[in-house]
């Protein structure tokens, strides 16, 4: 069986409305949150690449600004759309946005605007997920909840959505043993391609770098790994065009695959980076916690007759498929090249199965 014992996580600072440094059809996968329209955190960002941004804003005529933020982010869906291998999946983590303007409140549906971009484009929309997130607020509503019709529905989810480019994946013969490696467990299986994700705890940093954004809104690694476990293999390359902390890269580097993220905020990429550079440990614990999982599953299965047996991990499984998985724990993490601060190219090397 084929062995992936290196994978390779370049890191690179620019805007991924032009991605001309990744080439054709060499990404297998795209897993990303980007910057929310009409989420006020977001305004100069977005005002920064189109002036009328801030102008339509300050004058009350938001549906302009919504639709020009996102006629920015579509430059890079197209890019994406171009790296992105025959069969690859695009996942966009991207919540809908409500503000008052003006006196006016309004929802502003980012989700349904990517999806109208993506099948223009002539990306298939898949079923997606519904990241249920939750909160400690007593409030369920938004304004007066008593009173009617001064409230409004509280929103406490996120869209998952996933696309793919062309017809289903074909895998070569060499491909073929390493999907077997990257088989997930049954019971992860039955939570992971549920519509609706509950008790994942969405992630907020305070950033203390005065260039940088005041904050941060990233996810928490357990999103990006799943969906780097659901649709792709051991050696794949994951693209995330909007890399943030670098959560993406650091689940990649986790699940065996190589990554290449992309950010334009200076500060950003340099915590990205460092982030990245000092993930070993947390990544292997998680290694660990997996497998513990499993075995506290197989537990609770005793009086069932598995008759299947996993050796690399050394556990029962459920499925024939199972058999095969592997999770090598990370040996080495090696910056093997810089070519400024704010870029940078991490080698990392795995123990034997």
């Amino acid at each position: 069986m084929p062995q992936v014992e290196e994978t390779l996580h370049k890191i690179i600072l620019g805007d991924s409305r032009d991605l001309s440094l990744i080439r054709d059809k060499s990404v297998n996968l795209v897993v990303t949150s980007p910057p929310y329209p009409m989420i006020e955190m977001w305004d100069d960002l977005f005002s920064s690449m189109n002036n009328d941004i801030q102008s339509n804003l300050k004058s009350g005529n938001t549906m302009a600004a919504f639709e020009m933020m996102h006629t920015e982010l579509d430059k890079v869906w197209q890019e994406c759309f171009r790296t992105l291998d025959d069969g690859g999946i695009m996942c966009i983590v991207i919540g809908d946005s409500a503000r008052t303007v003006g006196g006016n409140f309004q929802l502003y549906p980012s989700h349904s605007r990517i999806i109208s971009k993506m099948l223009s484009m002539g990306m298939s929309f898949l079923p997606s997920i519904i990241w249920s997130k939750p909160t400690n607020s007593p409030n369920k509503f938004l304004g007066s909840g008593t009173l009617p019709v001064s409230a409004y529905v509280k929103m406490e989810h996120e869209n998952i959505l996933i696309f793919r480019k062309g017809g289903r994946r074909e895998f070569t013969k060499a491909e073929k043993p390493l999907r077997y490696e990257s088989s997930i467990f049954w019971e992860e299986r039955n939570e992971w391609f549920s519509e609706i994700w509950k008790g994942i705890v969405g992630k907020r940093q305070e950033l203390v770098n005065d260039g940088s954004r005041k904050r941060s809104a990233g996810f928490p690694i357990e999103i990006p790994l799943r969906l780097i476990a659901m649709f792709s293999i051991i050696g794949d390359t994951v693209l995330d065009p909007f890399a943030g902390e670098g959560t993406t890269s650091t689940a990649a580097m986790l699940l065996r695959r190589n990554s290449l993220a992309v950010e334009i905020d200076e500060n950003y990429l340099n915590r990205c980076r460092n982030n990245v550079n000092s993930a070993q440990n947390d990544l292997n614990r998680l290694i660990d916690e997996r497998i513990l999982r499993h075995s506290s599953f197989i537990m609770e299965k005793k009086n069932r007759n598995l008759e299947y047996f996993n050796r690399p991990l050394g556990t029962p499984v459920v499925t024939s498929n199972e058999q095969w998985i592997t999770m090598n724990k990370i040996q080495d993490i090696h910056q093997t090249k810089s070519s400024s601060i704010f870029n940078a190219e991490f080698r990392i090397s795995y123990c034997d199965s």
